[in-house]
């Protein structure tokens, strides 16, 4: 046996072994009464016992050093910050260890520990900018009251939930299909910084492992693994958001999809999953009624701020000069076009539509039928 392991550390060894996968790692472990240590110490016909494993895995095991530099990793984990959190750890997401091939462990940056219920909001890269706008609008909605917002920091739906989320100074979780020191999109290194910072980036991959077809739905049955349910925005009927509303079904979690076009490559994965099945959603409050924490169990909501809204409104937050001043325009329970705060605040479209949205997000402004917008009642 080699005396020198932690139980962490061969954990950490297991993990970044290659061809390897969940499933056969916890049967091994379940075969050594679940002390890793115990693995390293066992000879090549014990560990062929378990089904699944042959000469090449039991070998590969046993010759661990040829494959994996435990000293190096260890050294990179604390260069970056990074912790490799197990399933005895208190970091370690609860509902993760429900499924049937959890992780043995998962690398983490960010001192988030997952104590808070968690909902996915996942979609395709190539989204619209409708798609945007309702990811953005969920994730800072159910941020807000609590939930930590969990996605894959890919481009499009993901990027925007994320956004949402720390648009309102709530949690957000960023699940990585590589290894946590490779940002992909490359784009997005400012997002995963603040997601560090904010909440947690995970990943079930050692450093340097790069993306690839096997990879994603490892970290798609995570994603959803974490959750209470999962939301799909926008996905065509081959996304990879399929896969992770699969694999939410199959782990008994909840399935939402927001409808969208009919004539939209990127609505036909939703319909199809409402056919499916899946619960229509086309606002929070269809998640907190068949959620339904009650008794203690729904997450607290964010803390107001000392400012509120103009109109009194507890869930605004503080304002900013931009939003104070179309809010300033409604003063008498006017109903107002956006040409006309156009005029009145002298703000561009770009920025008054933006204002607008976040106005409609504090769920201080509603937007009507007609176009126009009122204060919320």
């Amino acid at each position: 046996m080699k005396a020198e392991l932690t139980a962490p550390q061969a954990l950490l060894v297991l993990n970044a072994l290659p061809n390897i996968g969940p499933i056969t790692l916890n049967r091994i472990l379940e075969q050594q009464g679940n002390d890793p240590r115990k693995i390293f110490a066992a000879t090549a016909r014990q560990l062929e016992q378990v089904n699944g494993v042959g000469p090449a895995i039991s070998s590969t095991i046993l010759n661990w050093r040829e494959h994996f530099d435990l000293e190096r990793e260890e050294e990179r984990m604390a260069k970056a910050h990074t912790v490799f959190v197990t399933p005895d750890d208190p970091g370690y997401p609860k509902l993760l260890k429900e499924i049937n091939d959890p992780p043995i462990g998962l690398y983490r940056k960010g001192d988030y520990e997952f104590g808070q219920p968690c909902i996915a909001i996942v979609g395709s890269r190539r989204t619209s900018l409708y798609g945007q706008s309702i990811a953005k609008k969920f994730g800072a909605e159910l941020a807000r009251l609590g939930f930590c917002i969990v996605s894959g920091l890919a481009r499009g739906i993901d990027t925007a939930a994320h956004e949402g989320a720390l648009s309102v100074g709530g949690k957000t979780a960023a699940v990585l299909g590589c290894g946590i020191d490779i940002v992909y999109p490359p784009e997005n290194l400012e997002l995963y910084r603040q997601i560090e910072t904010a909440g947690a980036i995970l990943s079930e991959f050692p450093f340097g492992r790069r993306a690839d077809r096997q990879s994603f739905p490892m970290r798609n049955r995570v994603v959803a693994g974490i959750c209470d349910a999962v939301i799909v925005v926008e996905s065509d009927v081959n996304g990879g958001s399929m896969i992770t509303a699969r694999f939410a079904g199959e782990q008994g979690r909840l399935v939402y999809a927001v409808p969208g076009r009919i004539d939209q490559a990127t609505s036909h994965g939703c319909h199809q999953l409402i056919r499916d099945g899946a619960t229509l959603i086309t606002s929070v409050d269809d998640i907190l009624s068949e959620l339904n924490y009650l008794d203690g169990l729904r997450p607290a909501p964010i803390p107001p701020k000392d400012r509120v809204g103009a109109t009194g409104n507890n869930h605004a937050g503080v304002l900013s000069p931009d939003e104070t001043k179309v809010m300033a325009c409604f003063t008498g329970g006017s109903i107002l076009t956006p040409d006309a705060l156009t005029e009145q605040t002298c703000l561009s479209a770009s920025e008054l539509s933006s204002v607008l949205m976040m106005l409609e997000l504090k769920r201080l402004l509603v937007r009507r039928l007609d176009g126009s917008f009122e204060v919320r009642s």
